[in-house]
């Protein structure tokens, strides 16, 4: 699937996501109502989720161990992902990929896959050859991540709860081992 011309994808620094912290929390609201498991549960109030970026996002990209991209479309925010790096001195080669968002309206275009193919070209810039996520057993992105290269490398049962309903969920826990120069394409 190739991108559609009018989203472009690119990195976001610090003073970007501090003035467009809205924009970021009104996505991530939208997609945890949507159902996305990305650890939130509801009720939540997009003040929320505008913290969330703010107190938890903001500090790392600020200090340079967390990378966020951004998709857009007409200058609207339509996805994100992250690529965190601050590893332990025994693992400068990894990185954690989290919290892939695309908003609802705009899914199965090709972001999703396109956030990860630029996440995974920060990744090897910074010389991060092994990748790890965790995403809900079951979930839509699985496929995805799958469909890149990542391997499960197994399930945690009872991980987390689940974003509307009171009963606890399992997550896949997955990486991807990257050799120099072998990031995904589109």
């Amino acid at each position: 699937m190739t991108l559609p011309a009018d989203i472009a994808i690119a990195p976001c620094p610090a003073a970007v996501l501090a003035e467009d912290l809205p924009a970021f929390g009104a996505l991530l609201h939208a997609c945890v109502h949507a159902g996305a498991s990305i650890g939130f549960i509801l009720p939540f109030a997009p003040a929320e989720a505008e913290a969330f970026w703010r107190d938890r996002v903001l500090p790392p990209l600020t200090a340079g161990h967390r990378v966020l991209l951004a998709a857009r479309a007409a200058g609207r925010l339509v996805g994100t992902v992250q690529l965190g790096t601050d590893t332990m001195p025994n693992q400068p080669h990894r990185a954690d990929v989290a919290k892939l968002m695309v908003h609802p309206d705009w899914r199965r275009r090709g972001i999703a896959r396109a956030l990860m193919v630029a996440l995974e070209a920060e990744a090897q810039a910074r010389r991060r050859t092994l990748l790890t996520l965790d995403t809900r057993t079951g979930d839509a992105a699985e496929p995805l991540y799958l469909s890149m290269g990542y391997r499960i490398a197994g399930p945690i049962p009872g991980y987390c709860l689940h974003p509307s309903e009171d009963r606890l969920e399992a997550t896949t826990i997955m990486y991807k081992a990257m050799a120099a120069g072998t990031a995904a394409t589109a």
